[in-house]
């Protein structure tokens, strides 16, 4: 670490001993939801810091106004758990306090991330490359033959690129791998199922034993991989297309994002991430997601200060943030297998999945005590709705207590209600007076 970066994490322990986080959880004034108000010193990277650990304990943000400007951070969140009711569970309203609090003042990013891991209990493997029908059957195919048991996983596809990041054990030590020449031959043969016979783009396979937080990799990793370039018109409806925009507001030099999209859990976070891996700073942001279509606006500049210059940066925001939300759209029919884990389950699952021409298009794998616990979204390979007498024969096959049908999720794409929520620069942002900055609609 050199001279200057030690200078700033000095400068920053000590701004954070004098002014601490503050954590205020209220139950009380809002009929429909847990409100969250967190007051801090300001620094870059904090408004995903703190979305990121709401995220991952799986709350839904109903609500949140972001302020910013200056050297202090003020944001407030309504959440609710999956069913729609407030949080009353003391161990959880007790971990947000001591995450988001004092006490975690001066842990790292990395370590303040709910569900990482840095021991050295597994191998995580990084993988991106060209989507193809059987493609996650025949990685976890080589896992199997590599006598690798695959602990947990999440694969997202997006725009004809497939990414994954996957916690793998020895099946003989039940630990991580360590053996050098074994982890080159996984690279090697994984590299190769990826590559297929897409010459064409890159294929990418990385092993480590260190820490990371899964959705936020995958994030970067498509991202990196340039996905948000689009290839021909795609394959989402255009009715259900991401409505992105960004204007600048030239009276205070910000730039103004907006978008209107159906919502789904962890939007926020995904759009989020998206912005700081830009390397963009947030410094109000108003977020609306209490009926079936999400609205966000957001003030921001690039790191250096600047809005944004041009007509192709413009554009380049745009495209990035449509990828961010769409790559975790949950396209296909919802199947979860729960049954107990063994090596090679992955693999016999998905042969069986390719065998009656179905592709995954985002799977969640996890490991639970012994327990296999396992979301996977399928289509027809042809691109027809699944044959319901398909799904019969599959869950003869693996067992009808064992593979459950969750529902349809293309069901509930009709297109939203209109909503009379007043954006940002309207009354909704200016009711709050600790984050009331004077905002007139003028910029163009």
């Amino acid at each position: 670490m050199s001279y200057s970066q030690n200078m700033d994490d000095e400068y920053e322990k000590f701004i954070r001993r004098m002014n601490p986080p503050r954590v205020v959880i209220d139950n009380e004034s809002c009929k429909n939801a847990t409100v969250i108000q967190v007051d801090s010193a300001n620094k870059q990277g904090i408004l995903l810091e703190v979305v990121q650990i709401l995220t991952d304990l799986n709350l839904m943000i109903t609500k949140a106004y972001i302020c910013s400007d200056g050297g202090w951070f003020m944001d407030v969140f309504n959440v609710t758990n999956h069913d729609g009711n407030k949080i009353t569970d003391e161990g959880i309203l007790e971990y947000i306090k001591k995450s988001l609090g004092p006490d975690s003042c001066f842990a790292s990013s990395k370590r303040r991330s709910v569900g990482v891991t840095s021991n050295m209990d597994h191998t995580s493997i990084e993988l991106i490359g060209s989507d193809r029908p059987g493609l996650l059957s025949e990685v976890s195919a080589v896992l199997t033959h590599l006598k690798c048991n695959v602990v947990n996983a999440e694969v997202w596809t997006h725009n004809t690129r497939a990414a994954a990041v996957m916690q793998v054990t020895d099946e003989l030590t039940g630990g991580a791998i360590s053996d050098p020449e074994r982890l080159t031959m996984v690279k090697r043969l994984l590299c190769n199922v990826l590559k297929g016979s897409n010459k064409s783009r890159e294929a990418k396979t990385v092993v480590s034993h260190g820490a990371t937080h899964t959705e936020r990799r995958l994030h970067q990793m498509m991202f990196d991989d340039r996905d948000y370039e689009r290839i021909g018109e795609g394959s989402m409806d255009e009715k259900e297309r991401p409505n992105v925009n960004v204007v600048n507001w030239h009276d205070k030099d910000y730039s103004v994002v907006t978008i209107r999209c159906k919502d789904r859990p962890k939007l926020l976070f995904d759009i989020v991430c998206t912005l700081t891996d830009m390397q963009y700073v947030v410094f109000h942001g108003n977020v609306e997601a209490e009926g079936p279509e999400a609205y966000q606006e957001y003030c921001i500049r690039h790191i250096d200060g600047s809005p944004v210059k041009s007509d192709a940066e413009r554009q380049r925001v745009i495209q990035c943030l449509e990828a961010a939300i769409e790559r975790r759209v949950s396209e296909g029919l919802k199947l979860e297998l729960c049954t107990t884990d063994r090596v090679g389950l992955l693999s016999d699952v998905t042969r069986i999945f390719r065998e009656n021409s179905l592709t995954v298009t985002r799977a969640e794998v996890t490991t639970r005590a012994g327990k296999a616990v396992n979301v996977f979204y399928v289509r027809e390979s042809s691109g027809y709705p699944v044959d319901p007498k398909i799904i019969d024969s599959i869950r003869q096959t693996i067992g009808q207590k064992i593979l459950r049908v969750k529902g349809h999720p293309e069901e509930s794409n009709q297109a939203p209600q209109e909503s009379p929520t007043r954006f940002l620069f309207g009354g909704l942002f200016k009711s709050r007076s600790f984050c009331n900055f004077g905002l007139v609609r003028s910029y163009s």
